[in-house]
């Protein structure tokens, strides 16, 4: 007896029994059968349990044997009895166990982005490929489709993301609800998506899915959870608050004008919808996200006293939903379409038509891009009309005699724009002539874009638009030759990009994202469980710990201050310790001198350009006043106030001989306010007057300098006897030949210059400008 197994039914196969005689010792058990033999099936007992000892793993060391003898072994006990061969017939099944190897004890098939059993597992609907719902089957997301194609449409429409997973009961009871709420939303333009966590977890942690069942919105690539029970009312609710609330406007009577002329602010169609509804319907919230960048929507509810002026004013059928499409004017609708059921094509199409203005004002490169497209071929031409006018003339008669021009000659070929020449100042310069004709007029102007970098043909009315019949009768006769001839636009340019007059500021836009991450945090704050809350929860206390710990060492910093205040006479002696302290630490943390000594040049006219008219920038020259008596003693107390200053590779030292440039000093001296009093030739103590121990600090680029006076010392003063001081003689300057004063007196009017110098590296002391610096004879 024969018995044929066919081995697409079989979760095993039963293998060909060897012919006697049984193979030699040398020969591969499990090797290819001589060419010719015929493979035959047996039922004899005998020759099974014969086959099955030769592959036994004790006695073949074959590495399949072990699987061969198994195999062998299965057949053997389905043959040699008559209830499992009957069963094995009508169904091809045995009754076999779970005994069997793992890669032998089901067939598996993969379908749809899902792995499901080909045989009912204990007959259980979960994972089984029987009860799979043709509805999760159809709306299945992978990470990358969900990445490539979701996220992108969610800024068109909203999604819907149920998460799933084998052995998930309640995933099942929710199946019906879920079900419904699809076969309703999804007719009304709802994305809809199924993820099985199972085998996306990649896209299940994206999501941010912990658990499953787990249902998610997607919109404008935001991801928001549904938290409340499972019942259409909720789903279709959380589907209608994913949505903006400022999607639509409700329009009454008193502000449907006001609505309607906000064209020239938006610079987009308006639509208003006529309904009986109270609320605004969903359909039409989502076909207004669909389309909100190119629409602004209204609702009118007819229902209502408010809305009788309007249904009378455009004749409007208030029996049946209505969507009227307003461009520049306001008194009467572009288009208009009409059904009790509306399709979603259908009104998709309706708005492709009626999507932009007859004169569209050009804002941005997008828009000039979408309105103007690049030639394609030769029967996808379309000649751009562009009209150049000052911003304050959008409403004066050139603007609206080109807006009529243009509501008369629409086509598809044609499509009319203005744009603001003050506002795009680069993008009208490059089709205004150079003519003084065209400055501060309109300019009408026909282009056709050639390719992606901003190359144009353009043609240019000889004359400004002044809005006449015989301007309009001049541009007809220019497109009536472009038809026939595409030869007349024979200037070309290329057209620098458009500046987006209607982004918001970058203060607006860090408010927004902020006042979104606060929300999203609050969210989270207010639905997620304590697990995942953790991470926030231990950084809240630590910055709590942080603040408590810093109130509580500025406490005790307070109470030691406290203490201290106590004893102000040890608190006085501290300071003055602490000053001397940050004092000598000021004077060794200071600038280093380079040099063992102060290098001090004389200015005289032939270093006079080199050390202060072309002196680099930031740079100083402190000069000092002497006389010839006065100039050894003067040089000895100058080097040593400046010596600790010489490490400053911006200043340069220098002395000037008062016998020599006496002149030139009462010059710069005059600049000085209340520095010295003007000098007059009638003066008689003209030659007389003593400036020995000045000291200038001359900026030679900025034009400026900063004036040291020496103070009257009690050695003077005694050395000077009975002679009273003249009275109009500025304190520091005496009369008299100061060669009488002994070198200790000279030396004290530099006493304060070290003092005097710290305030010129601070930048404190008073400057005196001079338009430029005088000849030094």
């Amino acid at each position: 007896m024969r018995w044929a197994f066919k081995d697409h039914v079989t979760p095993f196969r039963l293998v060909p029994l060897p012919s006697p005689p049984s193979p030699s010792p040398g020969e591969r058990c499990c090797g290819p059968e001589p060419p010719g033999q015929r493979t035959s099936w047996t039922s004899d007992s005998a020759a099974l349990e014969a086959g099955a000892l030769s592959r036994h793993p004790d006695k073949n060391k074959h590495p399949q044997a072990e699987d061969r003898f198994i195999e062998i072994s299965k057949a053997y006990e389905i043959l040699s009895q008559e209830a499992k061969r009957s069963e094995y017939d009508a169904f091809g099944s045995g009754g076999e166990n779970t005994d069997f190897p793992r890669h032998h004890e089901h067939r598996f098939r993969q379908h749809a982005g899902n792995f499901y059993f080909e045989e009912s597992f204990m007959h259980f609907p979960f994972g089984s490929s029987d009860h799979q719902e043709p509805i999760d089957e159809k709306h299945l997301l992978h990470f990358s489709h969900y990445v490539n194609k979701v996220v992108p449409d969610s800024f068109k429409k909203p999604y819907l993301i149920k998460v799933i997973s084998d052995w998930c009961f309640t995933c099942a009871h929710i199946e019906p609800v879920w079900k419904e709420v699809v076969e309703e939303l999804e007719v009304l333009g709802v994305g809809i998506g199924v993820v099985h966590a199972g085998y996306e977890r990649r896209l299940a942690r994206h999501l941010g899915a912990q658990s499953t069942p787990s249902i998610i919105g997607v919109i404008s690539g935001k991801i928001s959870f549904f938290h409340n029970a499972v019942v259409p009312e909720n789903l279709r609710q959380f589907v209608e608050n994913l949505l903006p609330g400022n999607l639509v406007e409700k329009v009454t009577n008193k502000n449907y004008v006001q609505f309607l002329s906000g064209w020239q602010q938006d610079n987009k169609p308006h639509v208003l919808l006529f309904d009986k509804i109270p609320d605004i319907p969903l359909p039409f919230k989502l076909t207004a996200f669909a389309h909100k960048d190119w629409f602004l929507f209204g609702y009118v509810h007819v229902g209502t006293r408010g809305a009788e002026e309007m249904t009378r004013q455009f004749n409007v059928n208030v029996h049946a939903p209505t969507i009227l499409v307003f461009r520049e004017y306001t008194d009467k609708p572009a288009n208009a379409i009409q059904a009790p059921r509306m399709k979603e094509e259908a009104i998709n199409n309706f708005f492709t038509q009626n999507k932009y203005l007859f004169a569209t004002r050009l804002t941005n490169q997008k828009l000039f891009q979408e309105l103007c497209p690049v030639k394609r071929s030769h029967r996808q031409r379309k000649y751009c009309v562009v009209l150049l006018t000052p911003e304050a003339a959008k409403s004066s008669q050139p603007f609206e005699a080109f807006l009529s021009f243009a509501k008369a000659n629409s086509q598809d070929m044609l499509q009319f724009m203005h744009a603001y020449s003050d506002r795009q100042p680069e993008f009208a310069n490059a089709f205004l002539p150079d003519s003084e004709a065209f400055r501060g007029k309109s300019v009408v102007s026909i282009l056709e874009r050639r390719n992606m970098g901003g190359r144009v043909l353009f043609k240019t009315l000889q004359d400004p638009w002044t809005g006449s019949e015989s301007d309009k009768f001049v541009l007809l006769s220019y497109l009536e030759q472009l038809r026939k001839d595409s030869t007349l636009l024979s200037s070309e340019a290329v057209l620098p990009d458009l500046i987006d007059e209607l982004a918001p500021m970058i203060l607006v836009r860090w408010l927004f994202t902020a006042a979104s991450c606060i929300a999203d945090c609050l969210e989270d704050l207010y639905h997620n469980n304590w697990r995942e809350m953790i991470p926030l929860l231990s950084l809240a206390f630590s910055t709590i710990f942080v603040l408590f710990g810093t109130f509580i060492i500025q406490a005790f910093c307070d109470s030691n201050y406290d203490r201290e205040s106590k004893h102000p006479d040890k608190r006085k002696a501290q300071e003055k310790a602490e000053k001397t302290v940050s004092s000598l630490t000021k004077e060794s943390t200071s600038k280093v001198p380079k040099k063992g000594f102060v290098e001090v040049t004389e200015l005289t006219d032939v270093t006079y350009t080199s050390n202060l008219v072309r002196l680099r920038p930031g740079h100083m020259n402190v000069v000092l006043i002497l006389s010839n008596s006065t100039k050894t003693s003067l040089l000895q107390k100058f080097a040593l106030e400046v010596y600790t200053f010489t490490g400053s590779s911006c200043l340069h030292f220098s002395f000037l001989s008062l016998d020599k440039h006496r002149e030139w000093l009462e010059y710069l001296l005059e600049f000085a306010q209340d520095a010295a009093p003007i000098p007059n030739q009638y003066d008689k103590h003209f030659l007389d007057r003593d400036y020995t121990g000045y000291v200038l600090a001359l900026n030679g680029h900025k034009k400026y300098f900063c004036l040291f006076k020496p103070q009257k010392t009690v050695e003077e003063e005694e050395a000077l006897g009975a002679c009273d001081p003249d009275p109009s003689l500025p304190e520091g300057e005496s009369r008299g030949k100061p060669g009488g004063l002994g070198p200790k007196p000279l030396k004290g009017k530099l006493s304060k210059l070290s003092l005097w110098m710290e305030r010129l590296l601070e930048g404190s002391l008073q400057r005196f400008y001079i338009p430029s610096w005088p000849e030094l004879d």
